[in-house]
């Protein structure tokens, strides 16, 4: 798969999460303004991310949805100056088409939809294939209500995978998301996790995000800025069950999560 001018064909990749929102569950508020964005896009990619991640709406449990118009004046002026400075591919996690149509406009080489195309009536599908940007569709629901949660989850995947082809978007630009932490209760994101390689028989990339999300402070009783540990063992698990990329805060640590799990399976 080609994403802005680098190929991710071998291995997991780390796509390193920048926030610039007030209100994100785990750093809002940090990132939101140039210069403290460029100083963290430059501390990611020297920990070794791979793609860098922008949103400018939260999608925290409860969060309070903002206009077309204010996501756009967030994420806008940082795209266009990291694209400047850093030779890095950029996404952007957004699930409405005229954000995306701005950010693509912008520079960004790659679509982060949480909703799987299923938001705008197809208008996200037509302008990611008329456009030929990759994308990552991601499972989600309004309500956590499963009759059989990895089956269901599947299915609802291939409706996407669905309307992403009849839009003309191709094979080799599609990423699947199984949605950790979206529309799922503690127990059925862990079912979930452990159950990744049947997301990958799909046969996309697949990405896992857990990264510092209330199914690790669950597990662990601890706050989000402790959730590094039990982030990368999600992310060992990743690895071990063919995911291509792992959506993360702590690049550093998962990085070398990576390489050491991917060393012992090479053995």
């Amino acid at each position: 798969m080609i994403i802005g001018n680098r190929n991710f064909d071998n291995g997991t990749y780390i796509m390193g999460i920048l926030n610039v929102t007030p209100d994100s569950f785990s750093d809002g508020g940090k990132f939101n303004n140039l210069e403290n964005a460029v100083r963290h896009v430059r501390k990611l990619i020297k920990s070794g991310a791979d793609i860098i991640d922008i949103g400018g709406e939260s999608t925290r449990p409860n969060y309070v949805k903002i206009s077309d118009e204010q996501e756009i004046e967030r994420i806008l002026p940082i795209i266009e100056k990291i694209k400047r400075i850093f030779d890095i591919p950029i996404s952007v996690d957004t699930y409405k088409s005229k954000v995306a149509k701005a950010a693509i406009e912008a520079g960004a080489d790659m679509i982060n939809d949480i909703w799987g195309l299923k938001y705008d009536k197809g208008e996200m599908a037509r302008l990611i294939a008329d456009t030929g940007v990759p994308c990552c569709l991601m499972h989600n629901r309004q309500e956590a209500v499963y009759n059989s949660l990895i089956d269901d989850v599947i299915q609802d995947l291939k409706e996407t995978v669905s309307i992403a082809k009849a839009a003309g978007i191709a094979d080799d630009k599609i990423i699947l998301d199984p949605g950790i932490g979206f529309a799922k209760t503690y127990e059925q994101n862990l079912q979930l996790t452990n159950n990744l390689e049947r997301i990958n028989e799909l046969g996309y990339p697949v990405l896992l995000g857990t990264s510092r999300k209330s199914m690790i402070g669950i597990a662990l009783d601890l706050p989000a800025d402790e959730r590094v540990e039990g982030t990368l063992v999600t992310t060992v698990m990743a690895v071990m069950k063919g995911c291509r990329f792992v959506r993360v805060h702590d690049v550093l640590e998962n990085k070398r999560a990576v390489k050491m799990t991917e060393a012992i399976i090479h053995s």
